[in-house]
């Protein structure tokens, strides 16, 4: 008969060796980011009205107008995303698996790098464009007036280029580091298999 004295954390550390304990917090996570994405172009169109940008130039107010709502539909793209991959995090791992933090890193790695990538990209390009096709030259100076994001967005040719590119290569580079450490996992995982079976 098991002493109930040394067994009664027997389901904490069963939620912590089967992995449950990382997988769901996580998902917790990353529906808490993605409602943060979905909220954040209101918070910055709260600002921009505090800030009183209806009494700027016209050719000013309409192009941070749309320069929001390019932001709005970046914002609604990474909500998906998160809320998306909220689901597929709670299968990273096995139950049996003998790592099982590995691949919820690994995930969390993947889809930052996904949301970055995605957010720069459309994000980056649309600003970049817009700004470029209507302000020219004074567009440069336009992001610092958008709260939070605008230090991220630039303006000019340069930029309308380069921003899909960097989108790109944040979201390669960072999906083979999460491939690479998933790999690493998966052959530990395999192994300890391996040595443990008849």
């Amino acid at each position: 008969m098991e002493n109930k004295f040394l067994t009664f954390i027997a389901p904490y550390l069963s939620l912590i060796d089967k992995g449950h304990m990382f997988r769901k917090p996580f998902s917790w996570l990353y529906a808490l980011i993605a409602i943060i994405n979905l909220l954040l172009p209101l918070y910055i169109i709260y600002q921009l009205i505090d800030n009183r940008i209806f009494e700027a130039e016209f050719k000013i107010t309409i192009t941070i107008l749309l320069a929001w709502a390019i932001i709005a539909f970046a914002g609604w793209v990474s909500f998906q995303l998160w809320w998306d991959r909220k689901t597929k995090i709670t299968f990273s791992s096995d139950d049996n698996a003998e790592f099982v933090a590995t691949p919820v890193f690994s995930h969390l790695i993947q889809t930052l790098g996904e949301w970055i990538g995605t957010w720069i990209g459309l994000a980056g390009f649309g600003f970049a464009l817009l700004t470029t096709i209507i302000l020219g030259e004074e567009g440069r100076y336009l992001g610092f007036g958008i709260p939070l994001v605008g230090e991220f967005l630039g303006s000019g040719w340069t930029n309308v280029i380069l921003m899909p590119v960097y989108g790109f290569l944040i979201i390669v580079l960072t999906r083979f580091l999460a491939e690479q450490i998933k790999a690493l996992s998966a052959i530990a995982n395999n192994t300890k298999h391996k040595q443990t079976s008849p």
